[in-house]
C-alpha cells in the first residue's frame, strides 16, 4: 500500500492511501474526514462512492458530517446530561434540548495530528476535560489503512484520566453508484432487533424484533424507502454486519466490525442545498452504515455500558469491504 500526502486547505493536508488493485481512498487530518473512495464497477470503470466536497472550506461549516470521525460521543444523549458515579453531567445541547455527535464542534472538525507509519495513516486527537461539557481528558487515536483484500481498515482507540463516555464511529455516506439516490441499493444488516424512538430520535429503551416490520433486513432487500435514522443491534459475529450492492454498477460493500450497534441513516435531512464533486445532494443521496455502541446509553442502564474509566482503553474495529459481483445467468 501506498500513502501520499498533499495540501488541503491552509493548516489540513489530504492523505491518499492506495492498495496493489489500484482502489484508493482520500482522507483528511481534519476531522479524520473520508473524503473520497474510489472503487471499480463489475466493468472496471472507477467512481467515487462517498458523498463529500472538493475543498475543505465546506467541512469547515456546512457539512452534515460527511465522512468524518464522531467523538466524544457518537449519536444522541437525552437532554444533554446524565449522571455519572453520583453526579450530574452536563453537555452541550446542539440537536434540540439532546447532544449529538459529541458537540458542535465536535471531532468531525477538530484538526488531528497525523503521521504514517509503514502501511497507516495515524491520527490522533487529545480531548480536553471539559469539551463539550465531558468530564476527563481523552487521548483518541484514528488508524487507517487500505489492504489489498480492498479493505478500508479504520481502527479507534481511546484512554482517559477521568471516568467518561467514549462512543467513537465514522459517519461516511456512501452511494455506490455515484450518483442518482441509494433507494434502489439492495441492503442486509445482520440484526434480529432494532432500537424505536420517541418523537426526538431517542431510544425508548426497548429492543424491538425487526420481524414482520420495514426495519427487517435480515434478508438482502432493496430500501426502497427513506426515513431510516435507526440503531440496528448487531447479531454476534458470523459475518458481516452490513453489506449493500448497487444492481446496476455491481459494486458491493460489506461492514464488518466488533460494535454491538449499527446506525443506518438514509440521508433523510439532505435537501439539495449542498453540492461537492459535481453533484448535488438531495434527500437520500447516500446511507451510512455507522458500527457504534448504542445511542443515549449513559442514561439507560440496561443498554451495554459506554463509561470509560482510567487504566481502560478504548478500542473498536471497523473494514469497509469494497467488491463486485456478476450478473447470474
Amino acid at each position: 500500500m501506498a500513502i501520499t500526502q498533499v495540501p488541503f486547505g491552509e493548516a489540513a493536508s489530504l492523505f491518499r492511501l492506495s492498495n496493489a488493485n489500484g482502489l484508493c481512498a482520500r482522507i483528511s487530518n481534519f476531522g479524520g474526514i473520508v473524503v473520497g473512495i474510489d472503487v471499480p464497477d463489475r466493468d472496471g470503470r472507477m467512481a467515487d462512492v462517498c458523498l463529500g466536497f472538493d475543498t475543505l472550506a465546506p467541512y469547515e461549516t456546512v457539512s452534515p458530517y460527511f465522512g468524518a470521525l464522531i467523538g466524544r460521543y457518537a449519536n444522541r444523549i437525552a437532554n444533554a446530561r446524565f449522571k455519572l458515579d453520583g453526579q450530574h453531567v452536563t453537555l452541550a445541547a446542539n440537536d434540540g434540548v439532546n447532544h449529538l455527535h459529541g458537540g458542535s464542534p465536535g471531532f468531525d472538525r477538530a484538526l488531528w495530528q497525523a503521521h504514517i507509519d509503514g502501511d497507516w495513516l495515524l491520527l490522533d486527537y487529545t480531548s480536553a476535560d471539559g469539551e463539550q461539557g465531558f468530564p476527563g481528558e481523552l487521548r483518541v487515536r484514528a488508524a487507517y489503512s487500505f489492504n489489498d483484500d480492498n479493505e478500508l481498515v479504520l481502527l479507534l482507540s481511546a484512554t482517559c484520566d477521568r471516568p467518561t463516555p467514549v462512543n467513537l464511529t465514522s459517519h461516511a455516506y456512501f452511494n455506490l453508484a455515484g450518483e442518482g439516490d441509494v433507494l434502489d441499493h439492495v441492503l442486509m444488516i445482520d440484526a434480529d432487533a432494532y432500537l424505536p424512538l420517541n418523537a426526538q430520535r431517542i431510544p425508548t429503551g426497548q429492543f424491538a424484533p425487526v420481524a414482520g416490520s420495514i426495519y427487517d433486513f435480515r434478508t438482502a432487500r432493496v430500501i426502497g424507502q427513506g426515513g431510516y435514522d435507526h440503531n440496528f443491534v448487531l447479531n454476534a459475529a458470523r459475518g458481516p454486519a452490513a453489506r449493500v450492492l448497487d444492481p446496476h454498477s455491481g459494486r458491493m460493500l460489506e461492514v464488518w466490525t466488533d460494535a454491538p450497534g449499527l446506525q443506518f441513516y438514509s440521508a433523510n435531512f439532505l435537501d439539495g442545498t449542498l453540492s461537492g464533486k459535481g453533484r448535488r445532494y438531495r434527500r437520500h443521496s447516500g446511507l451510512c452504515l455507522e458500527p457504534q455502541r448504542f445511542p443515549d446509553s449513559p442514561n439507560q442502564p440496561h443498554f451495554p455500558d459506554t463509561i470509560l474509566r482510567p487504566g481502560a482503553v478504548y478500542q473498536t474495529e471497523m473494514r469497509y469491504r469494497f467488491s463486485v459481483y456478476a450478473i447470474s445467468g
